[in-house]
């Protein structure tokens, strides 16, 4: 059978493949593996858990059923309201909660909707964690009585301690510059342009009213073109994009010229290398970043260590080499010493600020690094799983790999979330990239 969890909780579409049922049952598993040690204690402590969402509709049902769970299991539900993803985070490590839980389908259409979960400290489950909680699911779970029922509190104070920390760990130096903000109706429509404000810029929000469906609706990280175009209409210094949940950040610089996560994490990994802050002199990317990182990063005299695709396979990284910064080329950046998960709203503030203090435009701190043309195509299949090993898709890539002669790659990714499989090509020229991409695409799909 297939794991509940995925590579980033559970998701699916909301009240379809993802019921209240099922997030009261996840909410009461967790409280069993993840409350245990609180459950199990002299007194019997009632758990604590941080719980978040982001403004889809569902969130609303999934919320209530969650925290439904949580006090049938004996936890105290600590309710945020409507934050991002690095929010709960920070605030499970801050309110010292046994755990936290957030909902959301991150950068996914808004009839979709998720279930991530955070342990003590804000950190990301490990596999074997999340695989004792699908199993819990299925266990007997106590059913407490009286005093031992859990409580529903509200933390009023939640976005305020959160703003807090970002300001305190992305700097206020911000004064004189113009940022555009689009917040994708999502998570980030309060926080981000109140941080970006505390900072000290003058900030242009965009996409920051939402009305629980209109999340990532031709907006946010996934669609830019409205960005560019409010940059260049308002004479900004630069925009920045996130996602429904707020954990990435894309930029704009004043031209309309797109800049990737790959482009920011050179950017950050070059200013911490500055300041002898990137530990070993290390960069943690993923295997989808850009040849062009591996090139500028070996003249800078910086390292990189590759993962898998995933967030989660960075922070192992980092955390296993201690090292300083990591990230995707999506824009989910992470940087361990100031949050235990990516955080968009605090890349985008360290961006900015490096815009400032070096009086440089984006488009020249960008320009460090020349990206190789690169396409990715989505191939929606009917199972990712049979595409890994179907020796048709086989033979086409080992064809592609002759004819890139080194000078190119070829890679291809089932989604983590979703039925397709991710046809990523990089080469000399974008035609050739093109191409490539397009013909193994092709016989990716006949599969």
């Amino acid at each position: 059978m297939a794991r509940l969890f995925g590579t980033d909780g559970v998701r699916g579409r909301a009240n379809d493949q993802l019921t209240a049922e099922l997030a009261l049952g996840l909410a009461s598993a967790a409280v069993c593996v993840l409350g245990a040690d609180a459950l199990a204690a002299p007194g019997s402590t009632r758990p604590r858990v941080v719980v978040g969402r982001d403004p889809r509709a569902s969130g609303e049902f999934l919320e209530a059923a969650l925290c439904a769970g949580l006090a049938a299991a004996g936890a105290d539900a600590i309710r945020v309201g409507v934050v991002p993803t690095p929010a709960v985070a920070f605030l499970t490590a801050e309110y010292a909660a046994d755990f936290g839980v957030m909902i959301s389908a991150s950068h996914n259409p808004m009839p979709d909707n998720g279930i991530k979960f955070f342990a003590a400290g804000g950190h990301k489950l490990g596999d074997d964690v999340e695989d004792a909680i699908e199993a819990a699911m299925s266990a007997p779970q106590p059913r407490p009585v009286g005093a031992d029922v859990g409580r529903l509190v509200d933390a009023p104070d939640a976005v305020d301690r959160y703003l807090e920390h970002l300001v305190a760990s992305g700097g206020s130096h911000l004064d004189g510059l113009t940022l555009v903000v689009d917040c994708a109706n999502g998570a980030a429509s309060q926080v981000g342009p109140r941080a970006y404000e505390a900072a000290g810029a003058r900030v242009i929000a965009i996409h920051s009213d939402p009305d629980g469906l209109n999340i990532n609706d031709d907006c946010g990280s996934t669609h830019l073109g409205n960005l560019q175009r409010a940059v260049l209409e308002h004479g900004a210094d630069l925009g920045l994009a996130h996602d429904g949940d707020a954990d990435r950040c894309l930029a704009v610089d004043s031209t309309g010229a797109v800049v990737d996560g790959d482009q920011i994490m050179a950017i950050l990994a070059l200013a911490m290398h500055e300041r002898g802050a990137l530990t070993d002199d290390v960069l943690v990317a993923t295997v989808m970043s850009n040849l062009g990182l591996h090139l500028a990063m070996k003249e800078a005299g910086i390292g990189l260590r590759i993962t898998g695709v995933g967030d989660r396979y960075v922070l192992e990284e980092l955390r296993a080499g201690g090292y300083a910064l990591g990230g995707e080329q999506s824009g989910h950046i992470v940087i361990p010493g100031s949050g235990t998960t990516g955080d968009g709203v605090l890349t985008g503030l360290l961006l900015a600020r490096r815009v400032a203090e070096t009086g440089r435009r984006l488009a020249d701190l960008a320009s460090v690094m020349t990206i190789l043309p690169q396409v990715l195509i989505n191939v929606p299949v009917s199972d990712k799983h049979q595409v890994a090993v179907d020796r048709t898709v086989e033979v086409a890539v080992a064809e592609a790999e002759l004819e890139l002669e080194g000078s190119g790659r070829i890679l291809l990714r089932p989604s983590g979330t979703e039925q397709l499989v991710r046809v990523m090509v990089e080469a000399t020229t974008a035609d050739a990239a093109q191409a490539i991409a397009e013909r193994v695409a092709a016989v990716v799909a006949a599969v």
